[in-house]
């Protein structure tokens, strides 16, 4: 789409602006709402990164220019009415002026809220993962004192490798031993961990979820099945 087409097909408000919600590519939290007009959005394209249009300081402005908390775009769409943009990016540090890893952290109590905050397993047996994921995400953009999970992101990828491993082994162990009580206990440790991996690498746990939706039903390679064949011989 040419850039005169793109323009095109917003619609834009009575001040040229559109509003741009702005989501982490991998933990898919909400980050924060901004406006952009057709020179910012146009900037977005060009350069990869987030540029907004500031109604209070009347100016353009690229996100985390001072701060360092930069938003490199991952993917842009808008709706179905072309008024709102979605822009998914990879957030550094937080998002939040505050400070805060989102914008969206003042909750509103409504009925059936809290039931949903605690009991993520139902209705989704994998909710709890989702949830897991954005609460490492915001532990790695805040880093608040005294958190475990700022302890590994400080510490760097082989501390959080060496904690995986420890992990898997104990999981093995747990195994062998027949203790399905300490299994799953090792398992949930494990599965925190990875998960701990791959938000420091950057890998979205979607793109794990797709790459064994791609595998399933696929038949085994030849190779693959000759491989299995003399192992098992």
């Amino acid at each position: 789409m040419t850039e005169q087409n793109l323009a095109e097909a917003i619609k834009w408000n009575g001040e040229g602006l559109v509003p741009a919600i702005v989501q982490d590519a991998q933990s898919k939290e909400v980050l924060m709402l901004a406006y952009m007009n057709k020179e910012s959005l146009q900037l977005s394209v060009e350069t990869g990164t987030t540029w907004f249009w500031s109604r209070s300081r009347n100016e353009l402005w690229n996100k985390g220019a001072t701060s360092g908390h930069t938003q490199r775009i991952v993917a842009m769409s808008y709706d179905c009415d072309g008024d709102t943009l979605l822009v998914k990016v990879n957030q550094a540090g937080p998002a939040c002026h505050t400070g805060s890893y989102s914008c969206f952290f003042n909750p509103i109590e409504t009925s059936g809220a809290e039931g949903e905050t605690a009991h993520p397993i139902e209705g989704d047996r994998f909710a709890i993962l989702g949830s897991l994921e954005s609460v490492i995400a915001e532990r790695y953009a805040e880093r608040p004192d005294g958190a475990y999970t700022t302890y590994l992101f400080e510490k760097g990828v082989d501390k959080i490798l060496k904690k995986v491993g420890e992990e898997a082994t104990e999981v093995i162990i747990a195994a062998k031993n027949n203790d399905n009580d300490e299994l799953r206990s090792e398992a949930g440790d494990l599965l925190f961990h990875l998960l701990v991996l791959l938000r420091e690498r950057g890998l979205p746990l979607d793109d794990i979820m797709r790459e064994l939706n791609e595998r399933h039903g696929k038949p085994a390679s030849n190779n693959a099945m000759r491989r299995e064949q003399q192992a098992d011989g």
